[in-house]
């Protein structure tokens, strides 16, 4: 975890790189306003947006495990406070009979992979406040190992995360959830697994305290919209998905 704990401009880089020569890598299996929405069976709404066409028959994603982005999409930028519908929807996916990654059942379901807690040593104690508030769900923090890259680069950590603790066999049975495009949707076509966008970021719409979207959250709501819409492009089914 050494370098800059800030930086991460071949992501940047890597993310034009994309939208120049894949665009279609932009667009997320999934839309939601945010984590909240989030349906506890997620199979069969990931293939509504993605290719083939809605004609072709497909089969329908086995979803075991979620990767969930922190800033922005559990809590507010910078912060470690969850607002108290997160953590209602994070204890119902936790809890619920019917859920996949209920605890009881799927103990390791669960990671939240950040560009910031468990990135650098400098944000440990990001970290701890995380674990601590949400031992009770059995929710860790991924350390990104020595000498690996942050998101989109991490992918393939993660995906090891999950096979050595059995909760997958496959990067298809992972949705990574999160607010960015060109980190979390980036990150899940590497790893051959689902994206689900929650394009509000962690506040509802219309919610008091909202802030403004950044420059970059600006651009790439904008470039999702004009790629899907004004050139039909559609989110690509992960490498090796067969229908």
């Amino acid at each position: 975890m050494a370098g800059s704990p800030n930086s991460n401009l071949r992501g940047f880089n890597y993310a034009v790189q994309t939208l120049l020569k894949q665009p279609s890598q932009f667009l997320p299996h999934l839309t939601i306003p945010t984590f909240t929405h989030l349906p506890e069976n997620l199979g069969p709404h990931l293939t509504s947006q993605s290719t083939p066409s809605p004609t072709e028959k497909q089969r329908t994603p086995s979803i075991r495990a979620l990767v969930l982005d922190k800033d922005n999409t559990l809590c507010p930028p910078k912060t470690t406070t969850f607002p108290p519908q997160i953590l209602e929807k994070l204890s119902a996916l936790r809890n619920s009979p019917t859920s996949p990654f209920n605890q009881s059942k799927n103990p390791n379901a669960i990671l939240i992979v950040s560009n910031r807690a468990g990135s650098h040593p400098n944000f440990d104690s990001e970290v701890k406040s995380l674990e601590s508030q949400l031992e009770h769900l059995q929710i860790v923090v991924f350390r990104l190992p020595a000498g690996t890259e942050k998101k989109p680069f991490c992918g393939e950590e993660v995906v090891n995360w999950f096979k050595e603790r059995e909760v997958i066999t496959s990067p298809n049975e992972i949705a990574v959830v999160g607010d960015r495009l060109g980190t979390d949707v980036l990150m899940s076509g590497m790893m051959g697994s689902w994206s689900v966008w929650c394009k509000e970021g962690v506040y509802e719409p219309g919610e008091a305290g909202k802030p403004e979207r950044n420059i970059l959250e600006k651009m790439e709501v904008w470039i999702e919209k004009y790629l899907r819409e004004r050139k039909g492009m559609r989110a690509p089914a992960p490498k090796g998905w067969e229908y």
